[in-house]
């Protein structure tokens, strides 16, 4: 479709949105960067990718974000810092003027729909002041068929205007970056940012809240399927490996990073990718590097003004680079984005410290512990402010920004899935070993890629095992294609005494942290390390 005629005016009114300038309804990837790049919103680079910069923010803007306190809300939300309350006449008034804002501005509309399965996919509306936030829309989300478009009715309508600056006075807003959430209403306001991943995440906290009550777990993570059909999932946060790990050219790609699991299996939230890019390579990453091409939309990856050569090494403008894309760019993608009940739970963790071992299989009460920590380490260099000394990292669920309820909830349901289903759950280690960091080294992709490999073709499940001494979860003692000296964490330390101590200090961090989410059962606790 094209731009403004009366059945367009007549279903933006139905979305409240009373739109006077030129509106451009469902535009092709083609026709959207094209539009970009006439409105001097991005450049083409050699590849033909969409270089695109988020200007002030390169990141979410997570102390801004918002949910409308409402007798919906009210009790099933976990209110706190990750979900601050907005009152309703706030709302109003915000979205009052958003919309004035909009009525004679150019804006563009998409529709899409979250969730890959028929079943549980919530229609949804994009309108945006950008061109290229519009195409980022169309590759991150489900892209309706023919006559799916012609069928489709919006339940959520998401408002994306960068250039309206909220007022905390009039708005109840923090600052003038305001995402607010009103699950009445069913509209999403994002204001006073550029960056895209706003729009992706909305959706994701929308479907974490009213899946549940369906019946449906909805998970941060990663999901590839063997030529068996055996489906494997990969939780981990931001620089653990979640999407290089599931990008596997003998699997079939699910999805790179969110996704329900219903009785039926398991199902992608989304209809693309949104990969880290920093210092990408083609040998490290063949199939992100691959889908890098025309539509692909890059956020603050550095390019040469003149030539249009790419920079991945760079982070002149930021660490968070990222590329954009439909889940087809990748080559062996399963399309649509839907498998059976996983056989493998995966969660990834880049400890800093050095402490625990590359690969270890957990309990179902092991699981749910270290699901509701959450727990990786960030070092000097990803992420501005940082001191030498690495930072642990706890994000319950692996993905506690986007849990409108409480992590509980979402522990509970992947405990009941585990032990139902018999799934088997592993945690992997891709951070560092022989020491913390700056002192031992990063663990070998090559042989992550191997750990990885020998747990989804079940080669470790009748493997020799030991207990870790301090965090009580088993040690395969072998594992095809790595060295068996690797395997044991303590053994690479120079020191061992050194070694007891730092996973001494990493356990008490555990302990420390566990003790937010207040009163659990009695299995879970007697999950927790000890020392």
């Amino acid at each position: 479709m094209g731009s403004t005629g009366n059945s367009v005016l007549d279903s933006l009114k139905a979305s409240g949105i009373r739109n006077t300038g030129e509106a451009h309804w469902n535009l092709s990837a083609a026709q959207l960067v094209e539009s970009a790049v006439k409105r001097g919103e991005g450049i083409l680079a050699a590849n033909g990718a969409l270089v695109v910069r988020t200007g002030q923010f390169t990141g979410r803007s997570v102390k801004d974000k918002f949910v409308v306190r409402q007798a919906e809300t009210e009790r099933t939300v976990d209110w706190g810092a990750v979900n601050q309350p907005m009152a309703e006449e706030h709302f109003d008034r915000l979205h009052s003027r958003v919309l004035a804002f909009l009525q004679s501005r150019e804006i563009f509309v998409q529709d899409c729909y979250g969730g890959a399965d028929p079943s549980y996919r919530l229609p949804v509306r994009v309108v945006t002041q950008r061109a290229w936030h519009n195409l980022f829309g169309r590759q991150l989300f489900i892209r309706p068929s023919a006559q799916e478009l012609a069928d489709h009715r919006p339940e959520f309508t998401l408002i994306f205007a960068p250039d309206f600056q909220a007022d905390p006075e009039i708005d109840g807003s923090r600052t003038e970056t305001c995402i607010a959430l009103n699950f009445r209403k069913r509209v999403v306001i994002i204001a006073g940012t550029e960056y895209a991943g706003e729009l992706k995440k909305s959706v994701f906290t929308i479907l974490n809240y009213m899946l549940p009550e369906r019946g449906v777990f909805p998970m941060h993570c990663s999901a590839n399927m063997g030529t068996d059909g055996r489906v494997a999932l990969f939780f981990g946060l931001s620089g653990t490996g979640k999407t290089t790990l599931s990008a596997d050219p003998t699997r079939r790609l699910i999805g790179d990073d969110e996704h329900g699991w219903s009785d039926a299996g398991v199902f992608n939230f989304e209809g693309g990718c949104y990969a880290k890019c920093i210092k990408l390579s083609h040998e490290r990453e063949p199939q992100i590097w691959n889908a890098v091409r025309f539509g692909t939309v890059l956020e603050n990856v550095a390019c040469d003004p003149v030539s249009r050569l790419l920079d991945y090494d760079s982070d002149v403008i930021t660490e968070n680079t990222r590329a954009a894309y439909p889940a087809d760019y990748i080559d062996n993608a399963l399309i649509p984005g839907v498998g059976g009940t996983p056989a493998q739970v995966i969660f990834l963790t880049a400890d800093a410290f050095g402490v625990l071992p590359p690969i270890s299989k957990l309990t179902p009460e092991q699981a749910m512990y270290h699901f509701l920590s959450g727990y990786t380490a960030k070092v000097a260099g990803t992420e501005r402010g940082l001191g030498k000394e690495p930072q642990a990292t706890f994000s319950a669920c692996f993905g506690a920004p986007f849990l409108p309820r409480h992590p509980r909830v979402y522990a509970e349901m992947l405990g009941e899935r585990l032990q139902k289903h018999h799934v088997s759950c592993w945690l992997v280690n891709t951070g560092w070993q022989g020491g913390p960091y700056g002192v031992g080294e990063r663990m070998s992709l090559p042989y992550t890629r191997a750990m990885v490999q020998a747990v989804v073709e079940g080669k470790l499940d009748k493997a020799a095992v030991a207990p870790h001494p301090v965090f009580g979860v088993m040690v395969p003692k072998e594992c095809p294609g790595v060295p068996a000296k690797l395997l044991d964490a303590r053994a690479q330390w120079p020191s061992a005494t050194g070694y007891d101590s730092a996973a001494a200090n990493l356990s008490a961090l555990f302990r420390k942290n566990f003790q937010k989410f207040g009163t659990m059962s009695e299995e879970i606790l007697a999950a927790a390390p000890v020392g």
